[in-house]
């Protein structure tokens, strides 16, 4: 693997963590800034969502809930985010979610884990840097919820 290779994983890294904690902060602006104009996201119960025009809304939307108790009282914890560079100018990735909750939207009996998710995503490199080009959160907890032929890509066919 070369330096540029190592660089390039690292800023769709950045780009990755930068989101949660735009979500987390309300800061939907900078958010919608790290999709590509031509983006694509699959997020289970919140829709599908093919005009990234509306992406603030829909995203301001989803979080509603969790922002009337306050902007970081939820927070999307990221994490064992993989990188293939899959040509000059794209990759794909798969991400692992840890969502917890405080305030008003805590489970009951005092838990705050909200949801357990995958996101498999592809990124595209622009003139601005790269970019979240396609991103599918398969839901596994509380409810499993996942996309269509997300365990024919990722899990082992033997059992």
């Amino acid at each position: 693997m070369t330096i540029e290779e190592l660089l390039d994983i690292e800023s769709i890294k950045q780009a990755r963590t930068l989101g949660s904690k735009y979500l987390d902060a309300g800061r939907l602006d900078e958010l919608v800034a790290l999709y590509h104009p031509d983006a694509v996201c699959d997020f289970g119960p919140y829709g599908s969502w093919t005009d990234r025009s509306e992406f603030k809304k829909n995203f301001a939307a989803a979080e509603e809930p969790f922002y009337a108790s306050g902007y970081f009282s939820n927070l999307h914890v990221v994490v064992n985010h993989t990188v293939e560079l899959t040509g000059k100018d794209s990759a794909t990735g798969l991400v692992y979610l840890l969502d917890f909750v405080t305030g008003d939207q805590i489970r009951p009996g005092g838990n705050p884990l909200y949801w357990l998710g995958v996101y498999e995503e592809s990124y595209s490199r622009t003139d601005e840097g790269w970019k979240i080009l396609r991103q599918s959160l398969n839901f596994i907890w509380p409810e499993r919820m996942l996309g269509d032929g997300f365990l024919s890509r990722q899990a082992s066919t033997e059992q």
